[in-house]
């Protein structure tokens, strides 16, 4: 007999049959003597819609909520119906004795096997391939360790009551918002208090009055010394007078150094990435959105194998890792990275490191380096870049903490405090790992600045002092960009209304509002559904979105629905609380936001009816503007036509260099800059064509291959070989 595979992605599945030494292609699979790999796309089957349940259900109607299946029916997904039918045929061939479930090894690829099993009625013995990356040897070492497929039944049980509960509040809630208020809106427990934290920013930023403050500097010698109020300790006041009464009175007085304050600091390399950590730091460096950075890290494990699971909420290692760092460090140890693996090389890491701990690790370790071999030159650009920002972290860790001597100066001019500060490295450390540019960063807020100090000692004095008084205006939180709106989505007990702080703490043990794997697309469906909008970097909400916040109930705004969420479904997955309880109480709290939804006595109003009409229905159209471009979508949901009338292009301006707009339709289309540049399509192609343009990246690299074979000059260098030079 032999054993079915299940894998959660082609690339994984080529893999996993290459170390089984499966080699025969058939429909759907790979056989092999004693294995047949097969795999999912993703999701191959999920659950049913309501119109599964009963064709009546096809159209949307506020009688008919709320929906409660008794039984949740299952389908198998439209574009994946090919590949299902090839997995059940070979679930259910009689050669087949067990099922090794080889899905990610988290709560969501564990929901991917067990659907496909529970569709297809399989009832055959189940076993659990747990890996955190797809190298060979993790494959070989995972399949030489299969535990009992039911060893993970609590498991599977929390992932589908995660998923039963989203549909019962999600398709109830946006069923009846859009029927009581005929407008396309939605809402979940996810994407409803994402919003609102947006809300809750842009209220602080409205309702902020900026205030100016004042303080005093004296600068003599290459020095700068920076006033500080006696009492309050501030460099700042919000008395104009006071600062300027002061700075009379201290011209010409002498700076006397009360206090020369020396003390050695260390400082230690950030820890390991996590997803969530690498995504904001891609989005602050180069600009990536969280999706991009997790598509490019999915490529980076599935097909470079060079890095571990990206899915990851931990930035831990277990102990079990720590033999396999040398490895790994060999692995790594090539480029730009040579010089900075070799020193590490031979040191011992003890499991008592800081950057291991088992207990702060659940379903999957840091991101890390594998033990694969690493081709650099097979890699693109953006892949460098993250796989740059993961080997430099790894790297960071292994080294030892970085040393300064931090110098705190006090003064006395006339009866006034003044301080200043300075930095001097003693030994590099960790921060050897990194370029120059990886300095710590000062708060631009901040008035005592390191400086360079000159030699002083107590009791120095120091005249000629040159006083001005500085001014500023206090300024509101920052906008959210992408980046800093996944850090709010993994920390949103600051957004809490209640200041509850157990589901505070269950918040910040969970992750937060969604997970690693789904913020990314979270984000995308909320500037899908043109609820949020960018302008240059920064998010903004939308009418629409802030028009849905007060119609919403008030429940499922709050980030607390998904701590008690989570808190619940960590339980099931422990096995310490009964699934059926769990869903007997969401059956009841999706009732009850259906029944406050329909009494609701709000109003939706579209303030972005455009008078274009629909070539479809004939209805009036809306002007709305989505991540990457603007559209005009069609009023009537059921009709649901929509078609792009701008959208951001890779086309770069000529004068700014800034993303162009591509406006209009057909030959007509022309590139549009925030600078002002403007520039037909044709015109566009035609420049273009001039600069070389039309080279392709395959191009490219066929020529510097070429390259590595040939002399660059070759006449040059015959010439040169003719030459004889006496000793």
């Amino acid at each position: 007999m032999k054993a079915l595979v299940i894998a959660e992605k082609p690339s994984v599945a080529r893999d996993i049959a290459r170390v089984l030494k499966c080699g025969k292609n058939i429909s759907g699979a790979i056989e092999g003597g004693q294995y047949i790999v097969t795999w999912g796309l993703g999701h191959l089957v999920t659950l049913a819609d309501p119109e599964d349940y009963d064709p009546k259900y096809k159209a949307w109607k506020l009688d008919d909520l709320p929906l409660m299946p008794g039984e949740f029916k299952l389908e198998v997904i439209r574009q994946s119906q090919k590949q299902y039918q090839a997995v059940k045929a070979q679930i259910h061939r009689k050669d087949v004795g067990e099922i090794i479930i080889a899905t990610d090894a988290g709560r969501e690829g564990e929901l991917v096997a067990r659907l496909i099993l529970a569709k297809a009625g399989s009832k055959k013995p189940i076993k659990r391939l747990w890996i955190s990356s797809v190298t060979d040897k993790a494959i070989r070492e995972g399949f030489a360790h299969l535990r009992s497929g039911h060893d993970y039944d609590p498991l599977y049980d929390a992932a589908l009551c995660r998923a039963e509960a989203d549909w019962l509040v999600g398709i109830n809630a946006t069923r009846a918002l859009t029927c009581k208020y005929n407008a396309q809106l939605s809402c979940g427990r996810v994407q409803t208090p994402t919003l609102a934290i947006v809300a809750k920013r842009e209220e602080q930023i409205r309702s902020f009055v900026p205030q100016t403050y004042y303080g005093m500097r004296a600068a003599a010698k290459g020095l700068t010394l920076v006033w500080k109020d006696g009492k309050s300790g501030s460099t700042r006041t919000f008395d104009r007078g006071k600062i300027q009464n002061l700075k009379k009175e201290l011209e010409g007085e002498e700076a006397v150094i009360r206090e020369v304050k020396a003390s050695r600091k260390k400082t230690y390399a950030p820890l390991l990435y996590d997803l969530t950590e690498l995504q904001k730091d891609a989005y602050k460096k180069f600009g990536f959105s969280p999706k991009e950075t997790l598509n490019i890290m999915q490529r980076l494990y599935e097909n470079h194998k060079v890095l571990t699971y990206p899915r990851t909420d931990s930035r831990y290692i277990s102990s079990d890792i720590v033999p396999t760092i040398k490895d790994r460090l060999g692995a790594c140890a090539v480029g730009p990275y040579r010089k900075l693996a070799a020193k590490v090389m031979r040191v011992q890491v003890s499991p008592k490191a800081s950057f291991v701990n088992d207990k702060k690790v659940s379903d999957h370790h840091a991101i890390i380096p594998t033990e694969q071999y690493v081709e650099l030159t097979h890699m693109t650009n953006e892949e460098r870049k993250i796989y740059d920002l993961v080997v430099r972290r790894f790297l960071a860790v292994l080294y030892p903490p970085a040393e300064y001597e931090e110098i705190q100066l006090t003064a006395s001019v006339g009866k006034e405090d003044f301080t200043a500060k300075g930095k001097h490295m003693l030994k590099e450390g960790w921060r050897e790992v990194y370029d120059s540019d990886q300095e710590e960063e000062e708060d631009d807020e901040e008035d005592v600045r390191s400086q360079a100090l000159p030699k002083l000692e107590k009791g120095s004095r120091i005249s000629g002092l040159h006083l001005t008084v500085t001014e500023g205006r206090t300024k509101p939180p920052a906008r959210f960009n992408e980046g800093t709106l996944l850090a709010a989505m993994e920390n949103p007990a600051a957004y809490m209304e209640s200041h509850d702080k157990k589901a505070a703490k269950t918040l910040g043990e969970t992750g937060g509002l969604g997970t690693v794997a789904t913020r990314a697309d979270i984000m995308d469906k909320l500037f899908g559904s043109f609820l949020l909008e960018k302008r240059g970097n920064e998010i903004y909400l939308t009418s629409k979105a802030k028009q849905l916040l007060e119609l919403v109930p008030a429940d499922l705004k709050k980030p607390e629905l998904t701590a008690d969420w989570e808190m619940k479904l960590s339980r099931i997955a422990e096995g310490k609380l009964k699934r059926t309880a769990f869903m007997h109480d969401i059956r009841d709290y999706a009732g009850a936001v259906t029944e406050e939804i329909r009494t609701g006595t709000g109003t939706f109003r579209h303030d972005n009816l455009t008078n274009t009409k629909c070539p479809v229905c004939g209805k009036r159209m809306l002007k709305v503007k989505g991540k990457n471009a603007e559209m005009l979508v069609c009023q009537d949901r059921e009709c649901g036509h929509r078609e792009t009338i701008a959208r951001t292009s890779n086309a770069r301006c000529p004068n700014c260099h800034k993303k162009m707009m591509l406006k209009g339709q057909g030959d007509g289309q022309v590139f549009v800059c925030s600078c002002g540049y403007k520039e037909k399509l044709s015109a566009f192609k035609e420049r273009r064509k001039k600069e070389g343009a039309g080279v392709s990246k395959r191009d490219v690299r066929k020529y510097l291959d070429r390259q590595k074979d040939e002399p660059v000059n070759t006449a040059f260098a015959d010439a040169l070989a003719g030459i004889k030079l006496d000793q």
